[in-house]
């Protein structure tokens, strides 16, 4: 079991009453832009062990009274049909999943802007949807020799062209489905607005990595650059932040880049720059939490080495180049690890070897390693998690699970009417076998009882899985690399 790293009840505190702090600064009324994820954060959650994924958002509801979420969407990216890769779906069903779940915690939705909005079709269909669940559109639109002619971006045919969203609340929570969204252009516009209507507010950001407050060359920091490896993110000294305090800090190469002109825009509307360094921007309290530095050090160096995995098999399909691969090898080589310190990843070829055929390794949390082989039934995935179901269990390694009542039709149907040549189970039909069978056999339900002990455990196979499979790991909370190699 990975030891906890993490204080989840000091930062739910903590960072709150930052955040209450920062809003007293501006006169009582802060727009915080929130980067990263916000309700499912499960790359923090694997780098900090203790770490709950949506804790960020259990800490906004320590402020639920104060909040009101405005959530920007690019409205061309509504147009493209963009996918929010972790979860496998589009940013604009994105949006509303985050409104239903904010609206069900009880958070305040106000409203979503469409950025970029040049009346796409798609989008206007999109504002129809969400008008239709009470939720108010506003849109903002290109800005000509935007972000460096501060002159005209701070003018009346700049910002002054967007539209000004109606906020009541003290703290305005400016969120997306993911990068390229508009939620920096949609704060200053609305300081802007704000600015000429006569009302106090102020900017803060709320970006969870890299952590200012570790080493640029602590694991925690290194993880994140290889989260963004194709991104070409750099972890960076602040260069402000050492000069105007003499204190080194550590943030990324976007935010150092833009605060010059970030600083000209601040001095165009509120004359003068509230900050002396993009560090100076953030609210961020995650690296005043950590209470085991070892134990995120080593949880980090393996997502490392995770991510690499990641980049080897995308490279494979075509999805990523040598450039980010070769970046990834740069980091393992920084953070002083390789892909044989990933515990699953021996055991799964040593398997594969015996066997000459596809083989899976997971690690249970008692450190327990359980393989699975290719059968005539059961591909590796499946029967690997059947064996560690059955591990969990403390049942016998040679009890059949699954009766052939369950199975039969299964392969049955695969085989003459869905036109599969290889009868062989995925995951989701192993766990429907398994669920059926649970219906009559106590030890099937048994089995079932120990998928929730899976979350976190580590999973290596010697192929490529296929997307059913990834996804199932996926939803059972495994971490999964593969060896980047296609199915004998």
């Amino acid at each position: 079991m990975m030891q906890s790293a993490f204080d989840n009840e000091k930062y739910l505190q903590t960072q709150s009453a930052h955040i209450r702090d920062r809003i007293a600064q501006f006169g009582g009324k802060l727009y915080l832009e929130f980067g990263g994820k916000l309700y499912d954060d499960f790359h923090a959650s694997r780098v900090l062990p203790g770490f709950q994924p949506d804790s960020k958002l259990r800490m906004l509801l320590q402020l639920k009274d104060q909040v009101e979420m405005v959530l920007a969407i690019n409205a061309g990216d509504i147009e493209k049909n963009k996918v929010r890769e972790d979860l496998g779906i589009t940013y604009d069903r994105d949006v509303i999943r985050l409104i239903d779940i904010f609206r069900e915690l009880g958070l305040y939705v106000s409203s979503v802007v469409l950025t970029r909005f040049h009346g796409q079709a798609v989008a206007t269909a999109f504002q129809s949807r969400l008008e239709g669940m009470g939720i108010r559109v506003y849109h903002h639109y290109d800005i000509a020799g935007y972000p460096a002619d501060t002159a005209h971006i701070v003018s009346d045919q700049g910002f002054g062209r967007n539209d000004y969203i109606e906020t009541s609340r003290e703290l305005v929570v400016v969120t997306a489905p993911g990068p390229g969204s508009g939620k920096l252009a949609t704060c200053l516009s609305q300081l802007y607005h704000e600015h000429k209507r006569g009302i106090t507010a102020g900017y803060a950001k709320f970006e969870t990595f890299p952590i200012w407050n570790l080493s640029i060359s602590h694991p925690v920091n290194l993880a994140y650059e290889a989260a963004t490896a194709d991104l070409n993110d750099v972890n960076m000294i602040d260069p402000f932040h050492l000069d105007a305090y003499g204190v080194t800090t550590v943030n990324y190469n976007r935010d150092v880049e833009a605060f010059p002109v970030l600083v000209a825009i601040f001095e165009n509307i509120l004359g003068h720059c509230p900050y002396k360094s993009p560090t100076d921007m953030g609210v961020n309290m995650v690296g005043n939490c950590i209470v085991d530095d070892e134990a995120a050090r080593y949880a980090s160096r393996q997502e490392i080495i995770r991510r690499y995995y990641a980049g080897l098999v995308e490279q494979k399909r075509g999805k990523a180049s040598e450039e980010t691969v070769r970046k990834l090898e740069m980091l393992m080589k920084k953070a002083g690890v390789s892909p044989e310190e990933r515990s699953v990843v021996a055991p799964a070829l040593k398997r594969a070897q015996e066997t000459g055929d596809a083989a899976a390794a997971m690690e249970l949390p008692d450190g327990t390693i359980v393989t699975g082989k290719t059968s005539e039934l059961l591909g590796a995935s499946s029967a690997l998690l059947l064996n560690a179901l059955k591990k969990l269990g403390h049942m016998p390694d040679d009890l059949h699970l699954i009766s052939p009542v369950a199975l039969d039709p299964i392969q049955h149907l695969k085989v003459n009417y869905l036109g599969n040549r290889n009868p062989r189970l995925h995951t989701d039909e192993t766990l429907i076998a398994l669920s059926i069978s649970a219906a009559t056999n106590p030890m099937a339900e048994h089995a079932m009882q120990q998928l929730s002990k899976l979350r976190g455990c580590d999973v290596h196979s010697t192929v490529m899985l296929s997307p059913v499979d990834e996804r199932t790991f996926k939803r059972l909370g495994v971490n999964l690399t593969c060896e980047p190699q296609f199915v004998g």
